[in-house]
């Protein structure tokens, strides 16, 4: 990370209140901030790819378990719709990654936006889905429905790409194809 071009910012945020590991989650200010919260942002990125993928794997099984495979895949999409809705909070918190991207590199503003907006679009789709299995909607065609999520997976997938990328040439930090 070039912490140089990060340390002349000025504070984005007031003060809030420290986490448990002392990181005050209201505010990113200093280049030492950045670091702690790029690093929260890694590891969240890490579990939010498993998630991704347990929905895929869920999505694999044989529909014609019916209940089992519904079952399974109302759990693993909790599991997402949960890290997406706690992926949606640490990046958009005040001060942090996107705040601090149209700051910093103001040509990323136009992306860091449709960022935001995929962010509203995939978690209202998320829900949707979950709703549906939660409180059993009908899905008339099962295997229709099953397409749909692997869709909005392949969706999820990309705006994880994208938002590395705006990560990559906002601060110069590789948050790792693995994580």
């Amino acid at each position: 990370m070039n912490a140089q071009s990060n340390a002349a910012i000025p504070p984005l945020a007031p003060a809030g209140q420290l986490d448990a590991q002392g990181f005050d989650r209201g505010r990113v200010e200093t280049a030492a901030d950045l670091a702690v919260h790029l690093e929260r942002v890694r590891r969240h990125r890490s579990e939010l790819r498993d998630s991704v993928a347990a929905v895929d794997l869920a999505l694999e099984a044989p529909i014609a378990r019916g209940g089992m495979w519904r079952e399974r895949v109302r759990a693993a999409l909790a599991e997402l719709a949960h890290d997406f809705d706690d992926h949606v909070a640490l990046t958009e918190s005040p001060g942090g990654i996107y705040d601090r991207a149209r700051v910093s590199a103001p040509r990323l503003s136009g992306r860091v936006e449709r960022l935001l907006e995929e962010h509203r679009d995939l978690r209202e789709a998320l829900h949707g889905y979950l709703a549906v299995l939660e409180h059993g909607g009908t899905m008339a065609d099962l295997p229709v429905f099953r397409e749909e999520l692997t869709v909005l997976v392949g969706r999820l997938v990309r705006h994880r790409q994208k938002g590395g990328d705006l990560v990559y040439e906002a601060y110069d930090v590789d948050l790792g194809g693995s994580g």
